[in-house]
Parts: structure tokens; C-alpha cells; sequence
């Protein structure tokens, strides 16, 4: 929780877009990861908790997250996919509300989710909220793409 809001503050002070948007791509970035990671987890040792069982299981675990992230990373930049968008123009009027409130409930599920510790609820919940993010921003990019 602390890293997501210290990525959302270094988003806003240094890359310098808006608060909320900075806590939507922290959010996203998150959730993928989140998402990579439960699934590698099931795929590799069939749970998390086998997985933590042994140290050496988890720094497997962390290295092929990174490893297939980078990957990733690496060829969306290269066929040039990515967020071009001018975050300012894109403001609804009570979107920030909305987005505040969308983000300060999916902190609170993170954190039930997390406490139940069930992979097939966590999958599900990190792949509905990476849907619901990705969906919203790119919505919000095609709407730029036309005016």
C-alpha cells in the first residue's frame, strides 16, 4: 500500500501528470504485475503458499515476474503501444471523485484479498481489475484520438 502511494506521489512530483492519473497507472502497473505473478504462482508450484514455503521458490518467482514484465515492456515499446495521451485535457467533471472512490475501494479489496490468500480469488480479482483500469484508459485515449 505504501509503495503504491509513493509511485503516485513520484508520478505527480516528477513526471508531473495529474494526481489521479498518477495513482491509475500506479494502480495498473500494480494489478498487472499482481495478475503475472498469482498466475505464475499457480502455473509454477500450484499455490502461493507452496511457493512461500521456500525462499529460494520466491526469488524464482519475483525473477520470472521481471523477466516475462521487461519482455513484455520491451516489445509494447517497440510496436508502440503505451499511453501518448495529454492527461490534462482529459478531465470529467466529477472524475476525480469517482476515481478516488473506485481506487479507495480497491485498496480496501486488495487487502481482503490478500488476507484470504485464495489464488483463484486472487486471479479473478486482479484480472477484473486490470480489465476495468485498461478499459477506462484506453476509452479515455480513443476519445483524444477523435477530437
Amino acid at each position: 500500500m505504501i509503495t503504491i502511494l509513493l509511485f503516485a506521489v513520484f508520478f505527480t512530483v516528477v513526471v508531473r501528470i495529474p494526481l489521479i492519473w498518477s495513482v491509475i497507472v500506479t494502480v495498473l502497473g500494480y494489478v498487472v504485475y499482481a495478475f503475472l505473478q498469482t498466475g505464475l504462482a499457480k502455473l509454477l508450484f500450484g499455490s502461493i503458499a507452496i511457493a512461500q514455503k521456500d525462499i529460494s521458490d520466491g526469488y524464482l518467482l519475483q525473477f520470472a515476474s521481471g523477466f516475462i514484465i521487461i519482455l513484455l515492456s520491451i516489445w509494447l515499446y517497440k510496436i508502440g503501444w503505451g499511453f501518448k495521451f495529454d492527461f490534462e485535457r482529459l478531465r470529467f467533471k466529477f472524475e476525480d471523485v469517482l476515481m478516488i472512490m473506485l481506487i479507495s475501494i480497491f485498496l480496501v479489496f486488495v487487502s481482503v484479498v490478500f488476507y484470504y490468500n485464495d489464488l483463484l480469488v486472487n486471479i479473478l480479482f486482479f484480472a477484473a481489475v486490470m480489465v476495468f483500469l485498461l478499459y477506462y484508459a484506453v476509452h479515455k485515449e480513443a476519445e483524444e484520438d477523435i477530437d
